[in-house]
């Protein structure tokens, strides 16, 4: 159960991160920089309020490897999404090379099992 609860804390987390770190380019362009940063500052208050959790929760069945790499892979994934539904950029082939790339990764991260905190 760890597991999904990581995962999930993980997806909403990236929301709230590819939002925070893209989303102002968007919706607050023309607006002073430091009320961009103030915004994207009080959004990546809730990424951390779920992402912390998350790799506390992780922690304590990935090891540290792996939940980077599931964390990466879960932004790529994320970030193609919201480019492509949100901010209406083109579906790029680079997507996929770049998910290959993070199978890859893990393939490396988790083929061992990995060692898991005490």
């Amino acid at each position: 159960m760890e597991k999904l609860y990581t995962v999930g804390l993980l997806i909403g987390s990236n929301l709230f991160m590819t939002y925070a770190w893209y989303g102002h380019l968007k919706d607050l362009k023309g607006k002073a920089l430091f009320l961009v940063v103030m915004a994207s500052w009080t959004v990546a208050f809730f990424e951390y309020c779920l992402q912390v959790p998350a790799n506390r929760i992780g922690y304590q069945v990935f090891s540290l490897g792996q939940l980077k790499v599931i964390q990466e892979i879960i932004s790529v994934g994320v970030f193609a999404a919201f480019s492509v539904a949100y901010m209406k950029e083109p579906l790029r082939l680079d997507f996929l090379w770049a998910g290959l790339c993070l199978v890859a990764a893990a393939y490396f991260m988790f083929r061992g099992g990995g060692a898991v905190a005490s």
